[in-house]
């Protein structure tokens, strides 16, 4: 039975589908404190919800797009089962997730499903030998990885790993963003521009609509 943290509808803030309907579903517990973490009301309570209860409350909610969040969604058991069951929904799920070991492998997640994985820099805090560097090798071009960046420091090695071409597979996009209140938007685009890196810039655009608000966006 998954335990969950909130459901509700808003605008998706991130990820290649930022900006359509989207139906939050946020599963409760993490086993990493990212330095940016922006979620840490999801580490404990929550509420026990059947697979069955947690895809009917999705269906009131009217949005054929669904995010399976955190936390750590897939410290769950019952994670892909979920997300197997929305997906026989009908509806187009995106799982957000930290790619780090200590949780369900990556391959564990339904076909069909749009993984985003955020490949942890330096400056979130978290060691770069906590990285499931092996299960990232799974992912193909419907996924994406996504790189937090705090300073210049993470930048950089985000764009050195990039361009290596040797830990990362070649199929999914590469997203970057700057860490809120670390790093100013522009600067990081900045960096970007004037090292011609192909990836994909971004925002949260929740936090950009919803200012100071934590919970419901």
């Amino acid at each position: 039975m998954p335990i969950v943290s909130e459901i509700y509808r808003s605008v998706l803030g991130e990820s290649r589908d930022s900006g359509r309907l989207c139906t939050i579903v946020r599963l409760t517990g993490c086993h990493r404190r990212c330095h940016y973490c922006d979620s840490a009301h999801a580490f404990q309570g929550g509420e026990g919800m059947t697979v069955a209860d947690v895809v009917a409350r999705v269906r009131d909610l009217e949005s054929t797009l669904v995010l399976v969040t955190g936390g750590e969604p897939l410290l769950q058991q019952d994670c892909s089962e979920l997300m197997q069951a929305l997906l026989d929904d009908g509806r187009d799920v995106v799982l957000e997730t930290s790619g780090t070991k200590g949780a369900q492998t990556l391959t564990s997640v339904p076909e069909g499903v749009h993984r985003v994985v955020d490949v942890k820099t330096p400056g979130s805090g978290i060691p770069e030998s906590e990285i499931d560097w092996d299960g990232l090798a799974c992912l193909g071009v419907r996924d994406e990885l996504k790189f937090v960046c705090v300073d210049r420091h993470d930048y950089e090695w985000s764009r050195d790993l990039i361009r290596a071409g040797v830990r990362l597979p070649a199929g999914p996009g590469f997203t970057l963003s700057p860490a809120q209140g670390d790093l100013e938007p522009a600067t990081l685009a900045d960096w970007i521009v004037e090292d011609a890196l192909d990836v994909r810039f971004q925002v949260q655009l929740h936090k950009v609509v919803w200012p100071g608000r934590e919970r419901g966006v």
